[in-house]
C-alpha cells in the first residue's frame, strides 16, 4: 500500500472525531450564527498566522538527505504567504474590527496546536509536520467550499467574507495532490510511524479548536 494511502487509513478514526464536531455538524445542516463563523475565522487566523514560521523551521531543520523535500516546502511557502490577512479581511467584511483580532489572544486550543507544531519541528523531527498539513489541507478540501456556501446561504453575508473558506477549497485540492506524492516518498518507516503519529494528535487538536467555538 503506499504510503499516502496508508496515512488515509490509519488517521480515519481521529478524521471522524474532528467531523463529528458539534458546530461542523450543526453548520452542514445550515446551523451556524454571526459569532461561530466570526469566532471560527478569528481562530484560523491565529494559527494561520504561523503557516510561514512553521514552515520556515521545518525547512530549515530539514536534513540534507531530505534536500527533495526542503524544495517543496519552499513551493509551500510561496502559496501560503499572505493567507491570514485573507481571513482579516473576511472578519472586516463581516463588520469585526480586524486590527482588535489582530491584536488579540487565541483560544487555549488554538495556542496548544500551535505549541504542538513548533515542539514537533524543534524537539521530535520536523518530517513530522506533514501531519498538521494532512490535516489542515484534507479538511479544507472536505469541508470549506460546501461549508462556505452554507454559511452564506444562512447568514446573508457578502462574498467578500469568505475569501479565505473558498480559496482554500479549491486551492487545496491541488495541494491534495502534491501531497500524496511527497508522502509516497516517504519510505523511512520512523518517519511514517511518525507522520501517522502527528496527525492523529492534530485530528485531535484541531476538532478542540471547533469544540471551543461558541455554542449555538
Amino acid at each position: 500500500m503506499p504510503f499516502y494511502d496508508r496515512l488515509q487509513h490509519e488517521t480515519a478514526d481521529a478524521r471522524q472525531y474532528l467531523l463529528e464536531a458539534p458546530i461542523l455538524v450543526a453548520c452542514q445542516r445550515g446551523e451556524i450564527s454571526h459569532q461561530q463563523y466570526t469566532a471560527f475565522l478569528t481562530q484560523a487566523y491565529h494559527h494561520v498566522k504561523h503557516t510561514l514560521p512553521l514552515l520556515m523551521t521545518c525547512g530549515s531543520r530539514l536534513p540534507e538527505r531530505h534536500e527533495w523535500l526542503r524544495e517543496a516546502v519552499a513551493e509551500y511557502i510561496e502559496e501560503e504567504t499572505g493567507h491570514q490577512e485573507w481571513i482579516l479581511n473576511d472578519l472586516a467584511a463581516c463588520d469585526v474590527d480586524k486590527e482588535a483580532v489582530r491584536r488579540g489572544q487565541p483560544a487555549v486550543a488554538t495556542e496548544l496546536m500551535v505549541a504542538y507544531a513548533y515542539d514537533l519541528i524543534q524537539r521530535v523531527n520536523p518530517v513530522g509536520f506533514f501531519g498538521m498539513v494532512q490535516v489542515l489541507e484534507g479538511t479544507s478540501v472536505a469541508l470549506a467550499t460546501p461549508l462556505a456556501q452554507i454559511i452564506q446561504n444562512r447568514l446573508e453575508l457578502p462574498d467578500s467574507a469568505f475569501s479565505y473558506l473558498r480559496s482554500h477549497g479549491s486551492l487545496d485540492q491541488d495541494h491534495i495532490k502534491f501531497f500524496e506524492g511527497l508522502m509516497n516518498r516517504i519510505n523511512n518507516p520512523d518517519e511514517q510511524a511518525l507522520i501517522i503519529h502527528s496527525a492523529q494528535v492534530f485530528y485531535r487538536l484541531y476538532a478542540e479548536i471547533f469544540r471551543s467555538l461558541p455554542a449555538a
